[in-house]
């Protein structure tokens, strides 16, 4: 894959210090919700995945309350059926028996791994994240195709990959070939906005995803 900073850390520790903002919404998070996962989300699939699939940032009531990304939101219910459907993932999607999926050549992960206020990181927030980013694309050995789920996770695999987003600029459907052999796909953010207003559609998601899933047998 393409070079870039070494890191590490490919996963945070669940209670990770470096957001002070985020701490405290994950603090106030938990005082509300002991029985919630509250903590920095690791990412969930396969160590050997050829795909990494890149999100915003945990769901209030979707990863930070399971613990796996976009696990238990609308988001995730769109995003899980059509990996399912396009054969990167097996079994079914079950919010009472997690363990019933299981991710196929696949990776999924989120550009910030604690949940923001809002669903709205800042800047520096999804700065401090990006050395987990690194990290978690130099511990994918096989990894040959990137998907970018919303333009903070477009821009954040180009930051970590010191590319210019002027040469890649994010949009739904689009395909950049990266150096060093790496395809990046972006599509709109799969969240109920999107998808209630109709500027993402269940046909227009899955033709990404299967563009990405049909690039790992290219």
């Amino acid at each position: 894959m393409q070079s870039a900073p070494t890191s590490n850390l490919s996963e945070p520790p669940a209670d990770c210090p470096l957001c002070p903002r985020l701490v405290a919404f994950r603090q106030d998070n938990e005082a509300a919700h002991s029985d919630w996962f509250n903590g920095a989300v690791p990412s969930f699939g396969c160590k050997s995945a050829g795909l990494l699939i890149v999100g915003l940032a945990p769901g209030l009531k979707g990863a930070n309350r399971t613990g796996r990304p976009f696990f238990g939101d609308h988001a995730g219910e769109l995003l899980y059926r059509t990996l399912l459907k396009t054969g990167l993932a097996r079994g079914r999607h079950d919010l009472e028996a997690p363990s019933a999926l299981e991710l196929v050549d696949c990776m999924i992960t989120n550009a910030v791994r604690c949940v923001p206020p809002q669903n709205k990181p800042k800047s520096d927030e999804i700065a401090h994240c990006r050395s987990f980013l690194i990290g978690r694309m130099l511990a994918l050995p096989n990894l040959r195709t990137l998907l970018a789920i919303g333009g903070i996770a477009h821009n954040s695999v180009l930051d970590t990959l010191k590319l210019k987003k002027r040469d890649h600029p994010f949009a739904h459907g689009a395909r950049h070939e990266l150096p060093g052999g790496l395809v990046l796909f972006d599509t709109y953010h799969c969240s109920r906005l999107n998808t209630n207003t109709g500027r993402l559609t269940t046909e227009m998601f899955e033709q990404v995803v299967g563009a990405a899933a049909a690039s790992l047998k290219a």
